[in-house]
């Protein structure tokens, strides 16, 4: 069982950088973060590794970064150049597979509000 809990959800300009922090209670899984727009499917949009391996959604590509923090079980999602479209219900996940798809996440945090106006 790994808990995590997500901060760092504000409402920000276009143009302008935010990160996300998650504070899992355990290591020796992959971690990532999904987003989930209103009446939408969770997406994913980063994910890390236990071997720190990364991967991105296109959207985010050159944007955002998912990185470890001062422990190996904080992970930030650091997000620059934020959009309108990037508004969403963001979501720290824990699971067995490097990938964006949500099924191979079965660990989820409450989920974190990112809005950003034009």
């Amino acid at each position: 069982q790994v808990q995590l809990t997500e901060s760092g959800g504000a409402s920000v300009q276009a143009g302008e950088s935010l990160r996300l922090t998650c504070t899992a209670s355990g290591d020796g899984v992959n971690f990532g973060w999904f987003r989930q727009y209103p009446g939408q499917k969770r997406e994913g949009v980063a994910i890390i590794g236990y071997t720190d391996t990364t991967l991105y959604a296109d959207s985010v590509k050159g944007r955002f970064t998912i990185s470890r923090g001062s422990a190996r079980t904080i992970i930030h999602l650091q997000m620059d150049n934020l959009r309108p479209e990037d508004t969403a219900l963001y979501y720290c996940a824990a699971g067995w597979s490097v990938s964006l798809e949500r099924r191979y996440f079965n660990y989820w945090g409450q989920g974190t509000q990112v809005t950003v106006s034009s």
